[in-house]
């Protein structure tokens, strides 16, 4: 091979590679997406667990919100008020941050609540609740026990203890992911400020939840008769408290018979 032959090959090939560089870069400009960099230092600050605890899909769904303003800089259960802070600190606005929690509204633990029937082998709570009758215990609004809100807790705050889920408040990050997991829907996110809460969710008459349960609201009207405030609701037979006419006086849970309205901090 002649070195006139070895400098054209030299020549195409560096000539064909300047051509794509330069295609590239024109195509790279033009076709380029603009990045918002107070997106970009926002999702740096999210704690990235994915728990869709906010609302939005994932880390990433959560910082497009937070920047377009869809969304508060305190969005965010998992990084609670420190990460706050941080986004607050990239937006330059104040961050309120009201710590929350789950909460589990009933008391039927092995102890209180009876049970219809013993089962034995494995079944989550989804399973026994699409079972006639919705599972094995007697009150068919009562927390079955089987753990599904534990197996979907990333933190290991929630857990079965004699029968009934428990929330370990030191570690919940009000993810919510325990709230979609139940399937009677007695667990919610509460402010973590909270003190009384009717831990029942019986919609049955009072006669019926004695028969289910020795500690279910009964519907007396003994906690809204006393409640200085009015702050004690009745529907289909259940107290509901009325957090913002609550003057945490402790008046409704030292009235009621049953010991249901619950003291939490």
């Amino acid at each position: 091979m002649s070195v006139n032959s070895i400098l054209y090959a030299v020549l195409i090939v560096g000539g064909v590679g300047l051509f794509i560089g330069i295609a590239l870069g024109i195509a790279g400009k033009f076709l380029s997406v603009e990045v918002d960099e107070k997106e970009v230092a926002i999702r740096e600050a999210l704690p990235g667990n994915n728990c869709g605890g906010c609302g939005y899909p994932g880390c990433d769904g959560l910082a497009a919100a937070i920047a377009s303003g869809e969304s508060e800089p305190s969005a965010c259960p998992v990084g609670g008020a420190p990460v706050a802070k941080k986004i607050a600190d990239i937006l330059g606005v104040e961050a309120e941050v009201v710590p929350k929690v789950a909460y589990v509204s009933c008391s039927g633990d092995c102890d209180k609540a009876k049970d219809k029937y013993n089962y034995y082998g494995n079944m989550s709570c989804q399973d026994a609740a699409n079972i006639p009758g919705g599972g094995a215990k007697a009150c068919s609004y009562g927390c079955l026990g089987l753990g599904s809100c534990v197996k979907a807790c990333e933190f290991d705050a929630i857990h079965i203890v004699n029968g009934k889920a428990l929330v370990d408040r030191e570690k919940c990050k009000a993810c919510g992911k325990c709230v979609a997991a139940c399937p009677k829907g007695l667990i919610s996110i509460i402010p973590a400020d909270h003190q009384y809460m009717v831990k029942c969710r019986s919609k049955d008459k009072g006669r019926d939840v004695m028969q289910a349960c020795t500690a279910g609201c009964i519907g007396c009207g003994l906690c809204a008769k006393n409640c200085p405030n009015d702050a004690i609701d009745f529907e289909y037979n259940l107290a509901t408290i009325n957090q913002d006419k609550c003057k945490n006086c402790g008046i409704c849970a030292a009235k009621c018979p049953k010991k249901v309205i619950e003291k939490l901090s």
